[in-house]
């Protein structure tokens, strides 16, 4: 697979991540903490999602990438809403 930064690229070297033109190969944002539950605070992931994620085929995770974007709760997201303003 070919990259250009972080993002994976297709035979025709468009991007291959259909979840958004933010989305890296992993969500990962150097901060993880869970607070006592399941899901990491700084990239929204599960504790599973995180320690699997380099076994995970491109389609899941996309769909993890989906999920945490429609959350939109992790502090990755709340970084990028202040960079934005």
């Amino acid at each position: 697979m070919t990259y250009s930064g972080n993002k994976p690229l297709n035979q025709d070297g468009a991007n291959s991540l259909a979840v958004g033109d933010d989305a890296s190969d992993s969500p990962c944002i150097g901060v993880c903490t869970t607070l006592y539950d399941e899901i990491c605070q700084g990239c929204g992931r599960t504790l599973n999602e995180v320690s699997n994620w380099v076994f995970f085929s491109q389609e899941e995770k996309d769909s993890v990438w989906k999920r945490i974007r429609a959350d939109g709760t992790a502090m990755r997201f709340q970084r990028q809403a202040k960079e934005s303003n």
